[in-house]
């Protein structure tokens, strides 16, 4: 599953990405809900709804029905509108624990999103690979809901 493990560094991952939204921060925050909650898919445009119960201790899952599913994390954090916060194995299926936080802060024009994924644990090449490009993706959608939902409210305005 893993290539041969030479440092501590191949245990390794982080991820950090800034992005900037023209969307309130409370807009901006509602989206990252929508998109890693029932809107979630993945790069290709498959749809991979998840549950997320958006509250301290709250879990994040994936529902495949029948008591059938996916753990990801749990929400180890949560400051309306301005944090979001994770522990958990994510995607993984093997020993590899992992922190996600989403920091809002204002700035000129909209939202400043701060992503950092920091992780310690086994990853095959392929997934250390597609990592990077999945939050890429969620990211993207999220910034493409929240300006969404921002020309809309201010169009019926």
């Amino acid at each position: 599953m893993t290539s041969q493990i030479k440092s501590v560094d191949d245990l390794l991952l982080t991820i950090t990405q800034e992005t900037s939204v023209k969307a309130s921060l409370e807009r901006t925050f509602d989206a990252i809900l929508d998109q890693l909650g029932p809107y979630n898919e993945t790069p290709e445009g498959t749809p991979l709804p998840m549950k997320l119960e958006a509250w301290p201790g709250g879990r994040w899952f994936r529902d495949l029905h029948n008591s059938n599913g996916h753990f990801w994390a749990t929400v180890q954090a949560i400051k309306r509108p301005t944090l979001l916060e994770f522990t958990g194995p994510l995607f993984a299926s093997s020993p590899f624990l992992s922190n996600l936080q989403y920091r809002l802060s204002e700035e000129p024009g909209g939202t400043l999103i701060t992503f950092r994924h920091t992780a310690l644990g086994l990853l095959s090449e392929d997934q250390r690979k597609g990592v990077g490009r999945g939050w890429a993706h969620i990211i993207s959608q999220i910034k493409a809901r929240a300006e969404a939902s921002s020309l809309s409210s201010s169009a019926a305005h």
